[in-house]
């Protein structure tokens, strides 16, 4: 298994999505920081249950809990707006909603990474990462 990948937040959302699929409610991915943070940010807006970083050679590894067992995801839909090969970047008054405001669209900012309503309100403009319903 090779840790390198060409897009990592990519994988991140790849792996989610599957183990969404499949009724998994528990994924383990290599962990840098950008990858931490998402799943932070994703764990504050109620979309997973637990984010943890385990120490492991020869990277850490990033734990992350998508429900309990037994209960539903909360996610049903996740994917990736910017890619290497297309990065999408939005002003703050651009921001997209997604359904209807009941989605969260991410936000790589000057100041952090955060939801697409903060970085409204901040008035932060920057790279449409990811969509998440």
């Amino acid at each position: 298994m090779s840790l390198q990948t060409t897009d990592p937040i990519a994988d991140l959302l790849t792996r989610i999505r599957n183990a969404v699929m499949v009724g998994k409610n528990e994924i383990r991915v290599p962990s840098s920081k950008l990858k931490v943070t998402v799943a932070k940010e994703l764990k504050k807006a109620n979309y997973l249950t637990e984010v943890k970083i385990e120490a492991t050679k020869p990277r850490d590894t990033l734990v992350i809990t998508i429900n309990k067992p037994g209960e539903n995801a909360n996610i049903t839909e996740i994917s990736r707006l910017s890619k290497p090969g297309r990065r999408v970047y939005s002003s703050a008054k651009d921001i997209p909603r997604f359904k209807n405001g009941r989605g969260m669209v991410l936000i790589s900012t000057s100041k952090g990474v955060m939801p697409g309503h903060i970085a409204f309100k901040q008035q932060l403009g920057g790279e449409l990462l990811l969509k998440i319903y």
